[in-house]
């Protein structure tokens, strides 16, 4: 007997609501023509929900998340609310509470997508980038000492833990061999100046590959990444890096690729509940117009897909997407691709095969 997917959805803010909305749509086709079954379940955490309640995600809602097989994310973000409050309060909280240690971005150019990169076409940007996402600068750990005089000092603690650390290195190791394209590793870093956390890193990253020998290995401090990922970004096959560097590269890798209305990532927990979706803001001015591009979040549904073992339906919804960009859409830009959200839509679903 097939399994019924349990799959929650969080439409959010802005113009959030409206690429979810089609992310959905594709789900509920491709589901037919694949052949599984799945329940649904809409939950309204986001800006209009704390504006009436003051609360973002309360534990409760945390701890029913934690009963379903997947979270699919629409977007987060309103401008009447003080910047961090649903950030922190809702997907910080989410990845750390349901402790989705790895951050998920593949950069991957369609065919027929404009890229800022001069002679660079789809066979020269495709890789991917794992990023620790439960450590690092980003656990909230540091003080002020004597605040708001002179001689005011702000610490802010990147904790890294030997256990955080070898987890992230391992997923991304396994990542590479199933990935089977070059299967060659870069670790991102900075070790000629970060010595305590990079050490540990450097360390637990040749610890790990001694098991790993069909994977090749290399290092590249993360300037050095940047710049290589504007320069030959065909040399890289899989990154694996900390949470704040992570959050960097993988936002100059959504411009490579395209920009922010193509480029999606995941939340993994590889033993529990993982979270999908655009990496894009609310857009909050174009909510409401059906001008935005929903293919980031269909590519987030594409990659929930496979996560939860859908394999074929998620190469459906990725070939879909191909199609769509390669003699569709005139442009990615909001307003500008010649069909409204919802048109491109239902192109997607009209071309799932």
């Amino acid at each position: 007997m097939s399994k019924t997917y349990k799959i929650a959805a969080i439409p959010g803010d802005g113009t959030g609501p409206e690429v979810a909305r089609e992310g959905l749509k594709v789900l509920e086709a491709v589901s037919k023509i694949a052949g599984f079954k799945y329940k649904l379940k809409i939950f309204d955490y986001g800006a209009e929900n704390y504006l009436k309640t003051e609360e973002v995600l309360p534990d409760e809602g945390l701890e029913e998340l934690k009963k379903y097989d997947v979270i699919y994310l629409g977007a987060v973000g309103d401008p009447r609310i003080k910047p961090g409050i649903l950030e922190q309060g809702l997907l910080l909280k989410l990845r750390f509470g349901l402790h989705q240690y790895i951050n998920l971005r593949p950069i991957k150019l369609y065919p027929g997508v404009w890229t800022p990169l001069k002679d660079k076409s789809a066979e020269d940007i495709d890789f991917v980038v794992v990023r620790e996402n439960n450590e690092g600068l980003y656990v909230g750990e540091g003080e002020f000492i004597k605040k708001g005089t002179k001689n005011e000092t702000a610490l802010q603690v990147s904790r890294n833990t030997r256990k955080g650390v070898e987890r992230c290195i391992r997923y991304a190791f396994e990542f590479t061999r199933k990935r089977n394209r070059r299967k060659k590793l870069t670790l991102c870093g900075k070790t000629n100046v970060l010595t305590y956390a990079w050490d540990l890193w450097e360390r637990v990253f040749h610890e790990v590959a001694g098991e790993y020998s069909d994977i090749t290995t290399d290092y590249a401090h993360v300037d050095a990444t940047c710049m290589w990922m504007v320069k030959n970004p065909e040399w890289f096959d899989v990154i694996v890096t900390d949470n704040m560097f992570g959050d960097i590269i993988t936002d100059l890798g959504a411009m490579i690729q395209g920009g922010m209305g193509i480029a999606a990532g995941g939340n993994i927990n590889p033993q529990g509940v993982s979270m999908f979706e655009p990496i894009g803001g609310s857009a909050p001015k174009y909510t409401g117009k059906n001008v935005i591009n929903p293919l980031a979040a269909i590519g987030a549904l594409q990659m929930l897909l496979y996560e939860i073992g859908e394999e074929k339906a998620s190469e459906m919804v990725e070939n879909a997407i191909i199609y769509v960009t390669e003699h569709k859409l005139k442009s990615l830009a909001a307003g500008k691709m010649g069909y409204s959200t919802t048109e491109v839509g239902d192109l997607v679903v009209q071309n799932l095969k």
